[in-house]
């Protein structure tokens, strides 16, 4: 469902497609599925959300965030929230459904097709407002995964839906073993992992 000719724009929820991938088995290569969507039409944007823990001397996902902001990616951050919940564990909070869903729509009139890499069932109003601009809405997440990270009503929103493990073998590589759980990305817990 994609036109060489349609203005694309990308929109990455983070740690949504994180955890995606991780249900699958596998990493994403950043600059595989930029190279991936740029064959499939004009990529004019391609958006990746984050909340990131400025408190902590080194942020597992830092890395990450600094090879993307250098490799063709618009990077949208913002600190994350540190709690400790009522069992006293500590936890972070970092939503970046706002941020992704104002770009979204303040894009839309310059675009023809976004391509939205989340299950969050809180996106479905943004697909319709954005259908309603006469944008195309794909969406990219997995009901393949234990459980399905992808929202039914999204998944029914959408114009199309991709499955990622079906983009395994083009945007993946195999997951690297963390050294330690500190440094995996679930780390930043946000609200959004789960639809």
């Amino acid at each position: 469902m994609f036109y060489r000719d349609e203005r694309l724009a990308l929109f990455i929820d983070g740690a949504n497609l994180y955890a995606a991938a991780r249900g699958l088995g596998f990493d994403i290569d950043y600059k595989l599925l930029r190279q991936e969507f740029v064959r499939r039409g004009k990529l004019l944007r391609a958006f990746y959300y984050t909340a990131l823990l400025e408190n902590d001397e080194y942020s597992p996902i830092r890395p990450l965030v600094d090879w993307l902001n250098y490799n063709g990616y618009t990077m949208v951050t913002k600190a994350a929230k540190e709690y400790t919940d009522s069992q006293g564990r500590r936890k972070v909070k970092g939503n970046m459904d706002i941020e992704l869903a104002v770009d979204a729509l303040e894009l839309a009139a310059h675009v023809d097709h976004i391509v939205l890499f989340s299950g969050d069932g809180d996106f479905r109003p943004l697909i319709e407002a954005l259908q309603r601009k006469g944008v195309r809405v794909s969406v990219v997440s997995t009901i393949r995964s234990q459980p399905p990270m992808i929202s039914d009503d999204l998944r029914r929103q959408a114009d199309n839906f991709i499955e990622l493990d079906e983009l395994k073998d083009v945007i993946g590589r195999p997951p690297r073993e963390p050294r330690d759980q500190s440094e995996d990305h679930t780390a930043v817990q946000t609200e959004n992992e789960t639809t």
